[in-house]
């Protein structure tokens, strides 16, 4: 069966992607899964893609909302669009999407499965599959709208899906892959998240085995006498033998309502030790961003977090909140997303990927070194209060380029929505 990585609880919000990030998200994407295949595999990408918590790090390291359901819908959406020109050289391949484009997934696989050479029909039933589990085994209450189908040349994949509650406006999301997957119908996922909504039906639960043969039985005609028993043993009138509880406690990750970030959703001893690591590796490491003056030694402080998304391990992406501290968020929390930053975030890693590809390392190197000395400062490393610090990215958010959903609405609007 597959590995499960745990649960998630995310609001649901509306909104749009405004172009001006949508098209940042998918250079900085992109090049960010670029420099995973290139240091780790693509096997390694696909497992990240299905751990929750490194999944809502990526899309906060990227300028989105940093706790909502919408990092589903954006991060799939720039996946897409940035790694489209990369599909030959990193053998990898994004399918489907929110709304309709969801219902092309199939189409999308046979015509990729033409293409390069892996079963598209037999991937096609799988995605199938994976959504009929989601909207009809796990009876949870959430209605899909979107669903992501991301594979690679090898035939190895990894599914992420959205279901919404629309009336307690909560959303759950679903993590597939196909690695040690052994059935559709028992235990099948990688992770779920999604607000607790008390108790629900999971037919896939390894606990239910007993229900599905039994609903089958029942359906292939047992008969009146089959099925009276049956309603009694589910009302109680017969005992059911007692199951061995398998399931082990999971990681769950709470993504709160509030839109602000607040000091107890980031872990400050980490933030202070990539702060720590930008300040003593960018004399060292970049000094030619650093004649950029200003914005040079903040791009090496988004770098580190950028490079611990690249390097970290599973147990360090508790706090996505931390990695909205790259580069903002675009509704303002923590703060504008600071468009200078981010393009050079963006210069700089393709700038290492690409020389990495021709056999120098160095710059590539460079961000790694970040990780590392990060991870090694962190335990005595000090620095700004929470509050501080994010007074001081306000602050200069208009010499960093900052910029939110709000710029273009009016101003006395905008001015309300930055105080919620």
């Amino acid at each position: 069966m597959a590995n499960r990585g745990g649960s998630a609880d995310l609001p649901l919000h509306g909104g749009r992607v405004p172009k001006w990030l949508s098209e940042r998200m998918a250079r900085l994407g992109a090049v960010i899964c670029q420099a995973i295949v290139m240091e780790y595999g693509r096997d390694e990408l696909l497992s990240r893609l299905a751990h929750p918590f490194w999944f809502q790090s990526f899309g906060a390291v990227m300028g989105m909302d940093w706790h909502s359901s919408g990092i589903t819908t954006s991060v799939i959406g720039a996946l897409k669009g940035g790694l489209r020109p990369l599909e030959r050289e990193l053998g990898l391949h994004v399918c489907g999407g929110r709304g309709r484009h969801s219902r092309k997934t199939p189409d999308e696989l046979v015509a990729i499965g033409n293409r390069v050479g892996f079963d598209g029909a037999a991937l096609a039933k799988a995605s199938r599959l994976v959504a009929k589990v989601d909207s009809a085994a796990v009876q949870d209450g959430f209605e899909l709208y979107l669903h992501g189908f991301i594979v690679a040349d090898d035939g190895h994949w990894v599914v992420v899906q959205q279901g919404m509650k629309g009336d307690a406006k909560t959303a759950r999301r679903y993590h597939w892959r196909s690695e040690g997957l052994r059935s559709f119908v028992e235990q099948p996922h990688a992770a779920i998240e999604g607000a607790g909504q008390g108790t629900i039906v999971n037919l896939t639960d390894v606990r239910a085995a007993r229900s599905r043969s039994s609903q089958v039985n029942i359906l292939g005609g047992m008969g009146p006498d089959a099925i009276v028993r049956e309603v009694g043993r589910i009302e109680g009138i017969a005992e059911p033998a007692p199951v061995e509880d398998d399931q082990p406690l999971l990681p769950h990750l709470v993504m709160p309502e509030h839109h602000d970030i607040r000091p107890k959703d980031v872990m400050l001893r980490r933030l202070h030790g990539s702060l720590a690591a930008a300040a003593d590796r960018a004399p060292t490491d970049f000094t030619e961003l650093l004649l950029v003056p200003g914005v040079g030694a903040r791009t090496v402080r988004a770098l580190a977090q950028v490079a611990e998304v690249v390097h970290g391990a599973p147990h360090r992406f508790a706090d996505p909140a931390r990695f909205a501290m790259a580069h903002g968020g675009k509704d303002s929390h923590p703060f504008p997303v600071p468009l200078k930053v981010y393009d050079e975030t963006i210069r700089v890693l393709k700038s290492a990927v690409g020389k990495a590809r021709l056999g120098r390392d160095e710059e590539l190197d460079a961000i790694k070194r970040l990780d590392r000395q990060s991870r090694q400062l962190e335990a005595g490393a000090t620095g700004p209060s929470f509050s501080e610090f994010i007074a001081e990215e306000r602050r200069r958010a208009p010499e960093y380029g900052g910029r939110t959903v709000f710029d273009d609405l009016p101003s006395a609007y905008a001015r309300a929505k930055m105080r919620v």
